[in-house]
């Protein structure tokens, strides 16, 4: 049975679970729900999602939505998924979820990019909690933050030059999914040329 990923692209959250999917090879269906034109707000929707939000997933008869939860799933639940995304440890796993919580608390309030770079990234290590290998917790973050440049490369500059480590860790975490991760990203560019039309 194959996976079904609910997903309009401008989504942050979308754009982390495909990411991932694509980075992992997980076979899965996008079924495109077009956010500006309200698809999401359809009955029809509502069946897949009674919160009509995206991402949601499908996957035979079970049926998920929020996107940490979705992360999870997939890592759990596909083979081949290596460790370091979502870590069999239960130290390193509840790390992640520290992360993953802290996510939806603060940084989707505003980018909180000074306790990022003090707290959760360490200076000799590319990825979240001292890590070699990026988690799901880098993935949604850093997807989450590259929605600042719909405001453009000079107040991306502006918001970001003074957090050096984040600025690395943005890059080591494109790095590491790649080609997927810019694949992905382009909808942002998209976009922002759009609405400067």
């Amino acid at each position: 049975m194959k996976l079904k990923v609910y997903a309009d692209r401008l989504s942050q959250p979308v754009r982390a679970v495909i990411i991932f999917c694509e980075v992992n090879g997980i076979d899965y269906e996008e079924i495109k729900v077009d956010l500006a034109n309200r698809e999401h707000l359809t009955p029809e929707f509502a069946e897949i999602n009674p919160m009509q939000q995206l991402p949601a997933i499908v996957h035979g008869s079970f049926k998920l939505f929020e996107s940490h939860a979705i992360l999870i799933y997939i890592a759990s639940s596909f083979p081949g998924v290596a460790d370091h995304w979502y870590p069999a440890d239960v130290y390193k796993r509840s790390k992640i979820h520290s992360v993953l919580d802290w996510h939806h608390s603060n940084l989707r309030r505003g980018p909180t990019l000074s306790k990022t770079e003090s707290f959760w990234l360490d200076d000799n290590r590319p990825f979240l909690l001292g890590q070699n290998q990026p988690s799901i917790a880098d993935l949604i973050l850093v997807c989450d933050i590259m929605q600042i440049k719909l405001v453009g490369e000079t107040d991306w500059n502006r918001l970001l030059g003074p957090y050096k480590k984040v600025q690395q860790w943005i890059e080591s975490t494109r790095n590491a999914t790649n080609p997927h991760f810019d694949e992905l990203h382009k909808v942002l560019k998209e976009l922002k040329e759009k609405l400067q039309n």
